[in-house]
C-alpha cells in the first residue's frame, strides 16, 4: 500500500526507525556505555530483518485475503452445480414426453408451458444448454456415441443429437450424447 508521500507502509516505519537511531544515542546518560558502531549495525540489520519480515507478513495477508475473495465467488457462482444436475434428468423426461404426446392435445400444451418455465428459471441461474447438432464435433462439449457413414453431413459434424448437454456458465455439467458423421468422401 502506497501512501501519499510515494512510500509504503514498511518504507516510512524504516525511516522512523533510522530517525530514532541517533536520538536513542544522544539519551544514554552517563552510567550506560554508548553503543559501540558494531553494536549499531548489529541492531540496523537486526531492525532490517524485522522490516522484511513485517512486509513479507503484509503481503502474505494480502496474497490470502484475495485468495479467500476469489474461493468464496466461486463457490457463489458454483454452488447450484449438484442441484442443477438434479434437475437435468428432469428436462429430459419433459422433452421425451413433449416427443411422445400429440401436439394439439391440452395435456401437451400444458407440459410444453412448464418445459419452458423450467428452462426460463435456469436460463437465469446461467444454465445453458450445449448446441450440437450440425455443429463440429469438440469433445470437450460432445461425447460421441456412434460414428454414421453419411455422404449428407460434413465429416465430424455431429449428425443427431441423442441427450442434450448442459453447462453452468464455463463449467460443463454434461456433455451431450451425439451421433458424428463420417464421410467417406473425404
Amino acid at each position: 500500500m502506497t501512501r501519499r508521500n510515494g512510500k509504503t507502509e514498511v518504507e516510512e516505519q524504516q525511516l522512523d526507525a533510522e530517525r530514532e537511531l541517533p536520538a536513542a544515542e544522544e539519551e544514554v546518560s552517563g552510567n550506560v556505555a554508548a553503543p559501540t558502531l558494531p553494536e549499531i549495525e548489529k541492531l540496523r540489520a537486526e531492525r532490517d530483518t524485522l522490516l522484511d519480515r513485517l512486509a513479507r507478513s503484509q503481503a502474505e495477508f494480502d496474497n490470502a485475503r484475495k485468495r479467500a475473495a476469489k474461493e468464496q465467488q466461486d463457490f457463489r457462482d458454483y454452488a447450484l452445480v449438484d442441484t442443477v444436475k438434479a434437475i437435468i434428468p428432469v428436462l429430459d423426461s419433459f422433452e421425451r414426453a413433449l416427443r411422445t404426446s400429440p401436439e394439439k392435445s391440452e395435456f401437451h400444451v400444458g407440459v410444453e408451458l412448464i418445459h419452458k418455465q423450467l428452462q426460463d428459471a435456469l436460463a437465469k441461474l446461467g444454465v445453458r444448454p450445449i448446441s450440437a447438432k450440425g455443429e463440429p464435433f469438440d469433445p470437450r462439449f460432445h461425447e460421441a456415441v456412434e460414428m454414421v457413414e453419411t455422404t449428407d453431413v460434413e465429416d465430424h459434424h455431429v449428425l443427431e443429437e441423442l441427450q442434450r448437454g448442459y453447462q453452468l456458465k464455463d463449467r460443463l455439467l454434461r456433455p451431450a450424447m451425439v451421433r458424428v458423421a463420417k464421410n467417406p468422401n473425404r
